[in-house]
């Protein structure tokens, strides 16, 4: 009983909650969001494009495909819209024989999308909101569109044509992560997962080779915090717990996405054993920051742990949100002897969406990828022409610049064997043409990288910046 009345008591607050956040949504201003115009302004079709062009050379043995993920609001947003809630859009391109085989563009079958796209709900189990927008990954083999804070995994077909909600065979009890990580050395897949209605904990997951949860392990926290991602290294499993919490007056005033500043919160580095438990984590205290994206972390030889991250003072500061300024590549020393974090700039221009050749995730490593961003903050991406490739063993900034008015999105690497080198390999990723409104699906050489792309696959419109993508390699063509 005591159970059905806290239920019940929780859901008339609820309730109380969102009919206040409903009559305030209608004070907030009314323009136009500024990530669903100009670059950032959404698809409003679906595309299935065959045989598309090629200029220059598709590399021998360059076969798979390579699936991105961004929001892309099938209605137009309403007052309170945040770009990090859009309903979500996969994109995919298939590369066989040296030919790019087609292109596809597919909303997730959400219960808003599907409402306001006239047609059936995508299949299997839901948990909360079911929206999900952030990235596409392998796991167990299969392809899986994931999101932070809620909805279950959407599992994927090669062709994109089939889609299905799934808790991982039913393993998966709670919300997951939008950057779950591989360790190529064991092939199990970690994640942090947090929950927007849960304040006092989150969670490490680990998935088995095949796909299935085979650890879920709550960690206490204070203030419900945002952890966008994490790390791994050979001991550790590495929790950002960082000062952007739960925020109910931001929820009161009708923001939808409901996550601020919030400078009571302490930041601080959790070092969570693989196989332990929340009494052995250690905290490592940290200045005040936030940290959407790791490059990597590792174990050192003095028993600290490394990590590679874009770093932001502050974001979501102001009570409508918003990145504040941008962040800078930083190198974080924390050690378990010390309780303490030190941080290091590697380079100070604004960049983001740091990768790493994957192989070597959760062990040392020496090049970081980035792309850069407006100095300034400008949301339509406006000089934001460039890559950046890192060598920490000299310090040297390689840069690769596309061009004016063509602007990069993440960009992965693709090792050219199972026995590569760490750079021997291609960046692949996506650059939009904002003055011809077009796209390329770009491939250069690592160890070339200052030079012209290799190969480029045109594509006849623009696909939104959106968030992540990654290249799934040797799958048959759809």
């Amino acid at each position: 009983m005591p159970n059905s009345i806290e239920a019940s008591l929780r859901t008339a607050a609820e309730g109380l909650v969102s009919l206040v956040a409903a009559c305030n949504r209608l004070r907030l201003p009314g323009r136009q969001h500024p990530f669903v115009v100009g670059v950032h302004a959404p698809m409003r079709e679906e595309l299935t494009l065959r045989n598309l062009p090629v200029t220059g050379t598709i590399p021998a043995g360059f076969d798979g495909r390579y699936l991105k993920m961004g929001a892309n609001p099938a209605r137009p947003p309403t007052r309170g819209h945040d770009w990090f809630l859009g309903d979500g859009m996969v994109h995919g391109l298939c590369i066989e024989g040296g030919k790019a085989l087609w292109y596809r563009n597919r909303w997730i079958g959400s219960r808003a999308a599907s409402a306001a796209l006239g047609r059936p709900v995508a299949p299997g189990p839901r948990r909360g909101d079911d929206t999900v927008n952030t990235n596409v990954v392998e796991i167990g083999g299969r392809a899986f569109a994931v999101v932070e804070a809620g909805s279950y995994p959407v599992a994927l077909s090669e062709d994109l044509e089939t889609q299905r909600y799934d808790s991982f065979d039913g393993t998966l009890t709670g919300s997951f992560t939008g950057h779950p990580h591989r360790d190529p050395e064991t092939g199990e897949t970690h994640a942090i997962a947090y929950d927007g209605r849960v304040w006092d904990s989150v969670r490490h997951v680990v998935l088995s080779p095949a796909g299935r949860v085979v650890r879920d392990v709550a960690i206490p926290v204070e203030h419900g915090p945002c952890i966008h991602d994490c790390a791994i290294t050979a001991r550790f499993v590495v929790v950002l717990d960082l000062p952007v919490t739960f925020s109910m007056p931001a929820v009161l005033a009708g923001h939808r996405f409901p996550f601020r500043w919030n400078p009571a919160h302490h930041a601080r580095v959790g070092l969570l054993p693989r196989h332990g438990t929340a009494a052995d984590i250690v905290w490592c205290a940290v200045a005040p920051c936030f940290v959407f994206h790791v490059a990597n972390a590792y174990d050192d030889a003095d028993g600290r742990v490394v990590l590679d991250v874009v770093a932001y003072e502050t974001v979501f500061a102001s009570p409508g949100g918003g990145l504040d300024a941008p962040g800078r590549l930083e190198r974080w020393t924390a050690d378990p002897a010390t309780g303490r974090v030190s941080r290091r700039a590697i380079d100070s221009a604004a960049q983001e969406f740091p990768r790493i050749d994957e192989r070597r995730f959760g062990r040392p490593h020496r090049y970081v990828y980035a792309g850069s961003v407006p100095a300034d903050g400008n949301t339509q991406l406006v000089g934001a022409t460039q890559i950046y490739k890192h060598d920490l063993a000299t310090g040297e900034r390689r840069v690769h610049d596309f061009g004016a008015e063509r602007v990069p999105g993440e960009f992965v690497f693709v090792p050219a064997g199972p026995e590569a080198g760490e750079d021997e390999g291609w960046l692949v990723g996506l650059v939009i043409d904002t003055a011809q409104d077009t796209t390329d699906f770009t491939v250069i050489d690592a160890c070339a990288f200052e030079a012209p792309p290799v190969a480029s696959v045109h594509l006849g419109h623009r696909i939104p910046p959106g968030f992540h993508g990654n290249w799934f390699p040797g799958n048959r063509a759809g």
